[in-house]
């Protein structure tokens, strides 16, 4: 048992080395923490004061995630993401990848929103948040999905063309575009410029969507926008168009 259970909590450190964000290694770090806790529970059972503790500790973990659910301030969401994406500026890319260690294009995005929504829960103590992170990390998605709403995280905008020609009046830093072909997204910074995890440059690099040289800037595109984020006030100068009405999970 006690080997076990010490596997078990080498395994909650050792499984997030892994740059990849597989089901199967959510399932395995998932069972490490209940393997974990339900040896630690048998080995200490003597101990009255360590048996209560530990009995209570899953409920302790589990109210960030009870808490009421409150409107979430898309402004501040919407910075934040943005700020997480660009801070994975020169991080190697990695197939299927969604961490410093590596990341792809359709993990930058997700992670990016992902963290931000943990700190906007933790900072606001907003339920709301805490079980969109979970949502979030759980139900991964690909480049292709998000361009397809995928269980109505996105929504579209309307913008379309190549990234060097489109109009970009419609959009506001953390819009993604897709590639008509779904095999890549990147992140509108502002400015003109586009955040990605180009496998190409093979890192996650910000450039100028209308002078770099970038292969992913003169292809076909189409542009969405995080559900979350379609109510955010901040434009460029202009008016977003409207979004269709969209029935929140969280």
């Amino acid at each position: 048992m006690l080997i076990c259970t010490l596997g078990a909590f080498a395994g909650i450190f050792v499984i997030p080395l892994n740059p990849v964000n597989s089901k199967i290694l959510k399932l395995a770090f998932l069972g490490c923490i209940v393997g974990a806790w339900i040896g630690f529970i048998i080995l200490a059972w003597k101990p009255r004061p360590v048996r209560i503790a530990a009995l209570i500790l899953p409920l302790l973990a589990a109210i960030p995630f009870i808490l009421p659910g409150g409107e979430i301030d898309a402004e501040e969401l919407r910075r934040d993401y943005v700020r997480r994406m660009s801070e994975f500026e020169g991080t190697k890319y990695h197939w299927g990848g969604e961490s410093s260690r590596g990341i792809d294009c359709s993990g930058l995005p997700p992670r990016g929103l992902r963290d931000a929504l943990l700190a906007y829960g933790f900072k606001h103590f907003n339920g709301r948040a805490f079980r969109g992170y979970v949502e979030q990390w759980w139900f991964d998605a690909s480049a292709k999905a998000l361009g397809e709403g995928y269980r109505g995280y996105t929504n579209p905008i309307g913008s379309a063309g190549t990234i060097q020609e489109m109009d970009y009046n419609r959009l506001i830093p953390g819009d993604l575009a897709v590639t008509t072909s779904g095999v890549h997204i990147l992140a509108y910074a502002g400015d003109g410029r586009w955040i990605q995890a180009d496998p190409g440059i093979g890192c996650v690099a910000t450039l100028d969507g209308r002078t770099a040289d970038n292969g992913w800037f003169r292809v076909p595109v189409t542009t969405h926008r995080w559900q979350l984020l379609t109510n955010t006030k901040a434009t460029p100068a202009h008016t977003t168009p409207d979004q269709p009405e969209f029935h929140d999970p969280w």
